[in-house]
């Protein structure tokens, strides 16, 4: 039995950790501008790095105290990028023991009475190293008053003292401070880049892993190098010795992305039951509902993202035969209906997240989801109803002389005793004031321009025309006419032009009221209407739809013109001499 004890085990994100700026992954442009200060001896009183989690904002921060403090192997170097990692002031650092690095977590010491420690200890000079420096994580969880407090120091620190701030928010953070410090904004290590890192950790491991299995952990670390390396490490512990991409995936959670793909093309083309099945198989094979969902919605953003820009297919978190299919759907599938999709799944996660039964929920929102997919979209829809000839016109109601509010003959009524030019001339002089009502229809418009509104209504329900000329009606009422509506349309009529009206009721007349008329026409539009294929397809496919309301071409084109008009005429200023 060996009396060397056990070597203690550490997890590869703090046993990965990077030492240098060489090892940093994906920041380039950060470690190029501090070399180039550290080499003109310009380094900056406070540096401020921003980054997502795990991305190395703390460990950049120890990299850059080891530089500054670093004396080399032989103790006679400066301030350097390159720190030795071996004298006194490397080790201790890395080790978190130097008495001149203070490390504070701003996440559980906010208060101002925390920074008036720090404020306190400035003045003295470093005990044994370069330079005192503070690290200050999470900085942007500092009080107003402690942000306040720091100000004054950190505009005009000792010649001894720097300061670096870690944040994830740096919105948070109060301009005054941000403007005193050299700002680094860590990006997001790249596919590319996290894949290498993960396989040359699994190489000094000794670990056997999928290239697959580690483009998934890259898909689902998103850019940070701790989450990577600790979906890694968890990895390698789930596959003993080999680890495999279906490992991770139910490691993670997640479901098959072919299969995903499959439920999209069941989805797409409205198979219903066919995607409850894989939905169902998926489930059973132990992916969560809320997954599925997800992973469809990532998908459809992906396919998305390849039909604006395809270059993005070149992925190399995706498979081969996931970037043929994908660019299959990008290529066939029109924005809209993958706009919709995106909402559509939106709305469902949601749904699923409320829901006390997650299965539940996810087959009720692929249920809704495949009955939308396969209508036709609303450019579709209009293609089709201009490529349909328009219906033939109705036809004219059948009535009696005038039912149709037509002038009489241009001549007039026949002169009495022949056609004498005294006659011509009387009805000239009786006619002429009332030229502008020639039909019927004027004195509707007339009515309608006074706004009386019962006087109109009465008149186009009550009244069977019977004939018509300017200044004369004859009707025969209807059953619901008033006894007085012939007494009030001559008294309103004369009130309204000016001269005396004879309106008198006669029998028989059977021509169709206004009302009747219009709503034979509604009808018979409806009726036409209802009857199209493609609105019968939109009333098959909801049956609670209605149509609410029917317009013609002609009617359109109408509105249009009076728009136009009102338009110009407001536009035109009478008084305006330009």
């Amino acid at each position: 039995m060996s009396d060397q004890p056990a070597t203690e085990y550490q997890v590869l994100a703090r046993k990965y950790r990077p030492e240098t700026f060489a090892d940093l992954i994906g920041q380039d442009a950060m470690v190029r501008t501090l070399k180039n200060a550290f080499e003109a001896d310009r380094i900056a009183q406070a540096f401020i790095m921003t980054g997502i989690r795990g991305i190395g904002k703390t460990t950049t921060a120890r990299i850059i105290a080891k530089g500054m403090n670093c004396v080399g192997e032989d103790g006679q170097g400066g301030p350097t990028t390159s720190p030795c990692g071996k004298c006194e002031h490397c080790v201790a650092i890395a080790e978190g023991r130097h008495v001149d690095v203070m490390e504070m977590d701003a996440a559980s010491r906010t208060g101002v009475g925390d920074i008036r420690e720090i404020i306190d200890s400035v003045h003295y000079r470093a005990a044994s190293a370069r330079y005192k420096i503070y690290i200050i994580d999470e900085v942007h969880m500092l009080s107003t008053s402690a942000f306040n407090a720091l100000l004054k120091t950190l505009e005009e620190p000792p010649a001894h003292v720097k300061f670096i701030f870690a944040t994830t928010e740096i919105r948070k953070v109060p301009v005054t401070v941000l403007s005193r410090c050299q700002r680094f904004d860590l990006r997001r290590i790249e596919p590319e880049d996290m894949i290498g890192l993960l396989r040359k950790i699994a190489a000094a491991e000794n670990a056997e892993i999928a290239d697959d299995a580690l483009a998934l952990i890259t898909r689902a670390a998103e850019g940070s190098a701790r989450d990577a390396t600790s979906l890694l490490d968890q990895a390698i512990s789930h596959g003993a010795g080999e680890t495999t991409a279906d490992q991770v995936r139910a490691m993670l959670g997640l479901a098959d992305r072919g299969r995903v793909l499959d439920l999209m093309d069941m989805i797409l083309k409205g198979d219903t039951a066919g995607a409850l099945n894989e939905l169902g198989g998926q489930y059973a094979d132990g992916a969560d509902p809320m997954a599925v969902l997800r992973d469809l919605a990532e998908v459809t953003h992906w396919v998305s993202v390849v039909k604006i820009t395809p270059e993005a297919i070149e992925d190399p978190t995706v498979s081969p035969d996931e970037r043929a299919r994908g660019q299959a759907m990008a290529s066939s599938l029109s924005a809209r209906i993958l706009s919709r999709m995106w909402q559509m799944l939106l709305k469902a996660i949601e749904e699923v997240g409320m829901a006390p039964n997650s299965m539940m929920a996810a087959e009720m929102a692929i249920i809704r989801i495949t009955h939308v997919a396969d209508l036709p979209s609303p450019e579709d829809l209009v293609r089709k109803l201009q490529d349909t000839p328009p219906p033939p016109p109705p036809s004219a109601p059948a009535g009696g002389p005038g039912a149709n509010g037509s002038a009489p003959s241009a001549r007039g009524p026949s002169a009495p005793n022949g056609s004498g030019g005294g006659g011509a001339t009387a009805l000239a002089h009786d006619v002429s004031p009332l030229a502008r009502y020639a039909t019927f229809d004027d004195v509707i418009a007339l009515i309608r321009a006074n706004r009386d509104v019962k006087l109109l209504v009465d008149v186009e329900g009550g009244v069977r025309l019977a004939s018509y000329q300017p200044g004369r009606i004859e009707f025969t009422p209807t059953e619901n006419a008033p006894h007085d509506l012939a007494a009030r349309l001559a008294g309103r009529l004369q009130g309204w032009t000016g001269t005396r009206w004879g309106v008198s009721v006669v029998n028989g007349a059977e021509a169709p009221t206004i009302a009747e008329t219009r709503d034979a026409e509604e009808n018979a539009l409806r009726a036409e209407a209802t009857d199209h294929p493609l609105v019968k397809a939109v009333l098959t496919a909801f049956p609670n739809a209605k149509i609410t309301d029917i317009r013609t071409a002609a009617e359109i084109e109408a509105e249009a013109e009076v728009e136009a008009l009102q338009e110009v005429e407001d536009e035109w200023d009478p008084f305006d001499d330009d």
